[in-house]
């Protein structure tokens, strides 16, 4: 007998809402629910054509008058550090990272919470608790890990990444940090952080979610070329 919620997932499509990326846009998406044993490979498929997962959800843009969301990988073998990232990493030695269980603690929420009242407080994610976040980091239906990153000096946790492990690289959901270290420009260091990880683990590719040009949300991504933008006829070097 074979399954077929995993070979004939059913997909839904939102209501149109306000695009968070672009002025006078509507956005929509579609989406399927991830379950079950398969739900990793299925999220596997669903994310080599453009699909992101949010919890156990996957999802796409499905807009009708627009098509500026990118899905964007960053081609790992190929990628040099240009020089401001050359100088983020060095302003950045004393941080050291490690891979954590996919369990919510207080400590992680507290500094979520900071970040999310600095950077988003009028975004949708303003009022998570910590049920929320706890719900966020652990009912993920495929191998996900966390990575926390601390000062050396006094262990004190800084930032924080969410990521899937794939077959062929790291997909980054969701990443915070101390938005009072300005300097350190943590987005970006994390990053770089993922690089080195998928090189040491000869993993070809690094996710990064959508990428739409003329967003300023956006624009962090085309620092880390070279960077593949999935399109109709599939993967394409981004120019």
């Amino acid at each position: 007998m074979t399954d077929q919620g995993l070979q004939f997932p059913r997909f839904f499509v939102t209501a149109p809402a306000q695009c968070p990326y672009l002025q006078g846009k509507t956005e929509r998406k579609v989406f399927t629910e991830l379950r079950g044993p398969d739900a990793g490979a299925l999220n596997e498929s669903l994310g080599r054509v453009g699909f992101r997962r949010s919890q156990s959800v996957a999802y796409r843009p499905a807009c009708e008058d627009c098509a500026a969301c990118i899905s964007v990988r960053v081609c790992v073998s190929a990628y040099t550090p240009r020089k401001s990232i050359r100088r983020v990493i060095k302003a950045n030695t004393d941080i050291k990272s490690a891979i954590a269980p996919p369990l919510a603690t207080e400590e992680q929420y507290n500094l979520l919470s900071h970040y999310l009242k600095a950077r988003h407080g009028d975004g949708s994610m303003a009022d998570m608790t910590m049920a929320d976040y706890r719900e966020m980091v652990e009912t993920s239906p495929v191998q996900t890990i966390l990575i926390e990153y601390r000062r050396i000096q006094d262990n004190q946790l800084i930032a924080v990444a969410l990521t899937d492990e794939m077959s062929d690289g790291l997909s980054m959901i969701y990443s915070f940090f101390d938005p009072d270290s300005h300097k350190r420009s943590l987005g970006s260091y994390i990053i770089t952080d993922h690089l080195k990880r998928c090189g040491h683990s000869n993993m070809p590719y690094l996710y990064l979610g959508y990428w739409v040009k003329g967003s300023q949300k956006m624009s962090y991504k085309e620092r880390f070329k070279p960077l593949e933008g999935l399109g109709n006829d599939g993967w394409h070097p981004l120019k």
